[in-house]
Formats: structure tokens, C-alpha cells, sequence
């Protein structure tokens, strides 16, 4: 059974690690997919992607566009309405991390991250509630971190953005609910990507292990499972809420 057959799905920061995934599995249940990407360096990932989710069946095509730019924001949710007919799904996915202790940090290093995490989840949800408005329905997910949600050591800014989208979250579902629109958030806690693998191995490694309940770093596929279930009829009642997919760090 697919749980989103023909629906339209738009995913920000799809083409490697978590966004990739939950691209594949959305297109899995037969949900046609619209995603972007912002460097050149990841052009040639982003065609891969698309090819892989033809292959499922579904129609798909990528943007070069950065979500933290509303303009930019504004055209590619345009474009996906003229291209796909609507917009039934949006996951605001791309994120990036500046890491550094706040008395090393710059302006530039916290205004970026606010850009890319935070600005861009603004930038985007306020461009796909007017064709959901307009259907009556729609899944809005937000991916927030456990840092947003407990903290941590040098990830001041990252975790301040990732909170930031948990208040955006909740203040947009109220907002939105009477017109049968969600809006949820997923918390990711320790997940092995291309991005995190230097952290694999070593004592940083036994360190989180530690502190995991399940003993184990979570996938990107698992991530995409969550995502599939918040997008999907089967959250139909759930609205407002972070689903810490964590392995149990933030008990």
C-alpha cells in the first residue's frame, strides 16, 4: 500500500544524507517529488537523485535554489505549483552547522546559520500555505535537532535555530489547523551521513554512544520513515508536536 499517491512533496537540501532519504522513501509511497539543492559541487548528486526517483515511478526534478533567500524561496514554490499543479507535502530539511564556543563565534558564523536553518523554514512555509490553504489540506515538517531541544557545547547557534523552528512549529499549527493544514517538527538525534562520519569512531564516538539508550547512532533511512508517517494520513490527528527520533537521547 502507498501512503501518498500522488501527492507533491517538496523537500529543501535533498541531495545527499537525510534529505535524500526522506526523498526516496516519500517517492517510495508515491509521492512525487520537487527538491533543491544550492551549490554546484552538488549538481551532479542532485541529477543522480532524480533519476533514482523516476525509476520509482514518480515524477521528480531538482532547483539550484537557496531556501534562506526569499526570493529564491518565493520563485521555486511558483515553479513547483506551475510544474506539479500543487503542493501537498513540504519538508524544510536544509540545515547547516557553524560550530564554535560563543566567545570564538563570529556575527557571520551565527547570521548564517540563522539564514539557512531558520530564515529558510519562514521563507518556505509561508510560500506552500497558500496552495494548502487553498486545498484545505497539507503536511508542513520541520527538521529541528535534539540539540534545539536539550542544547549543547559549542553548537550555540545551531541549537538556537533548531529551536527556533520547534516555537515556529507549534505557532504555525495553531494558525493553520482550522484550515486542516499541520505542522510538525522531527528532532533528529545522532545520525550517520556523510556529514557526520568523522564522529563514527574514537572516543567522540563512545562518548554519544554512551549517552544513547539504543546504543547506536541512528540512518538516514530512519529519519525518512518518521517523515513518511508525519506526511502521510496516518498522523492525520497529530499537529504542533517534535517527534525526537533520538534513540532515546533526550530521556
Amino acid at each position: 500500500m502507498k501512503l501518498l499517491e500522488n501527492k507533491v512533496a517538496i523537500i529543501t537540501g535533498a541531495a545527499r544524507g537525510i534529505g535524500e532519504s526522506i526523498a526516496i522513501k516519500l517517492a517510495e509511497h508515491g509521492a512525487h517529488i520537487a527538491f533543491t539543492y544550492v551549490s554546484d559541487s552538488s549538481e551532479e548528486k542532485a541529477t543522480t537523485l532524480v533519476n533514482k526517483l523516476e525509476l520509482l515511478g514518480v515524477k521528480a526534478k531538482a532547483w539550484k535554489s537557496n531556501a534562506g533567500d526569499y526570493q529564491q524561496a518565493e520563485s521555486f514554490v511558483n515553479d513547483v505549483v506551475k510544474e506539479f499543479g500543487t503542493v501537498d507535502i513540504c519538508v524544510n530539511n536544509a540545515g547547516i552547522s557553524k560550530d564554535n564556543l560563543l566567545l570564538r563565534m563570529t556575527p557571520e558564523q551565527w547570521d548564517e546559520v540563522m539564514n539557512v536553518n531558520l530564515k529558510s523554514v519562514f521563507n518556505m512555509t509561508k510560500q506552500v500555505i497558500r496552495p494548502m490553504m487553498k486545498s484545505k489540506k497539507g503536511s508542513i515538517i520541520n527538521m529541528s535537532s535534539i540539540v534545539g531541544v536539550r542544547g549543547n557545547a559549542g553548537q550555540g547557534s545551531y541549537a538556537a535555530s533548531k529551536a527556533g523552528i520547534i516555537g515556529f512549529t507549534k505557532s504555525i499549527a495553531l494558525e493553520l489547523g482550522s484550515r486542516n493544514v499541520r505542522v510538525n517538527a522531527i528532532a533528529p538525534g545522532f545520525v550517520e551521513t556523510d556529514m557526520t562520519h568523522y564522529l563514527k569512531e574514537g572516543a567522540a564516538a563512545e562518548a554519544f554512544l554512551s549517552k544513547i539508550p539504543l546504543g547506536r547512532f541512528g540512518t538516514a533511512e530512519e529519519i525518512g520513515n518518521t517523515t513518511l508517517f508525519l506526511a502521510s494520513d496516518m498522523s492525520s490527528y497529530i499537529t504542533g508536536q517534535v517527534i525526537s527520533a533520538c534513540g532515546g537521547l533526550n530521556i
